[in-house]
């Protein structure tokens, strides 16, 4: 039983419940292939403790992902990846960067900030942030 290492970020003061936020997060790595059908995911308690949350919140997303099919419990061994999930292509992961562009659009044209100003900005961050 191998509990696979999540590397999520939480921000509380993002206005979005942390439950969602955990819940966004695991699904965008199922998506990408991060986690696989049959990977375990930490225990609550464990989790928890990780990232100094209540565990009720950890619970809380377990069981939306579990209601929604996205994982599956397994008795006495904890929260696993459910088999039909699969990685998503390319095109299909960043489609669901679509909301996330419009907002980053958007916020630019109100900083009149151009295209050019916009994406070097954006390149740099990236360069930062991704391998």
């Amino acid at each position: 039983m191998q509990h696979s290492s999540l590397i999520l970020q939480l921000s509380p003061s993002s206005g979005e419940p942390i439950y969602r936020q955990l819940i966004e997060q695991i699904k965008r790595m199922i998506a990408s292939g991060q986690l696989n059908a049959g990977d375990y995911l930490p225990s609550v308690r464990q989790l928890a403790v990780e990232l100094e949350v209540n565990p009720m919140t950890i619970s809380k997303a377990y069981g939306f992902l579990e209601s929604h099919g996205d994982v599956v419990r397994m008795r006495g061994k904890g929260m696993m990846i459910a088999e039909m999930v699969h990685k998503e292509s390319i095109s299909q992961r960043l489609q669901k960067l679509t909301p996330l562009a419009d907002t980053l659009i958007q916020q630019c044209k109100q900083l009149d900030l151009d295209k050019q100003q916009a994406i070097e900005w954006l390149t740099k961050k990236l360069d930062k942030e991704l391998k």
